[in-house]
């Protein structure tokens, strides 16, 4: 294949690469990394608006800010102290790499700023676009409590300090910037705690 075509082909693969918090959490059919690129853009196409950043960037930017798990592979933001498995910062430097090397065939740097800006979360879209990132994962861990899609009974390791799925909401919580962030958080929260009758450890 030619260059572009390789780099698509190995774009693509993000529909099958799995979502390692799900995992870890024994997740029934997890989603995959591709499946929440499309809910977070959903989220940025339905309220770019109301957090007053242009629509189109928004999205754009939502559909690149997981692009590099392609070659990396999905590492795993965790709530308790030495659980991460690579440094913030290794994690970037790889993922910097990583998309440099996809994109080039398209010669679009457009789409490498991008990312750029929302790894800096300096700018208003990009800390929109984060926002409903972390969302996009607190709507995926009611829906599947609500699914039982996984046994909250079963010895599991990785989430020993917290029940059901509140590492979850408890990664997001202190990271969300805007004020549409916090009320979809807060609301989603609010049905969560509904859910499994009781408040979240978050």
């Amino acid at each position: 294949m030619d260059d572009e075509l390789e780099s698509l082909s190995e774009l693509l693969a993000l529909k099958d690469e799995t979502r390692t918090g799900w995992e870890l959490r024994g997740i029934d059919d997890p989603e995959s990394v591709a499946a929440h690129t499309w809910g977070t853009a959903t989220l940025c196409l339905l309220f770019a608006d109301k957090a007053d950043v242009d629509r189109d960037d928004a999205v754009a930017m939502a559909l690149v800010h997981d692009l590099p798990e392609a070659r990396t592979g999905d590492v795993a933001i965790r709530a308790e102290d030495g659980k991460q498995r690579v440094s913030s910062e290794e994690k970037t430097r790889r993922e910097r790499d990583a998309l440099t090397d996809l994109l080039e065939p398209f010669a679009d740097r457009r789409l490498e700023s991008l990312w750029e800006e929302y790894e800096g979360r300096e700018s208003s879209t990009a800390q929109f676009v984060k926002d409903m990132d972390l969302v996009d994962n607190c709507l995926q861990a009611l829906r599947y409590e609500r699914d039982g899609r996984y046994d909250p009974e079963v010895p599991n390791e990785a989430f020993d300090q917290y029940e059901n799925v509140d590492e979850f909401f408890a990664t997001a919580a202190p990271r969300i910037r805007t004020d549409i962030g916090t009320d979809l958080f807060e609301r989603t929260k609010a049905a969560y705690e509904q859910e499994i009758g009781r408040e979240c450890q978050c």
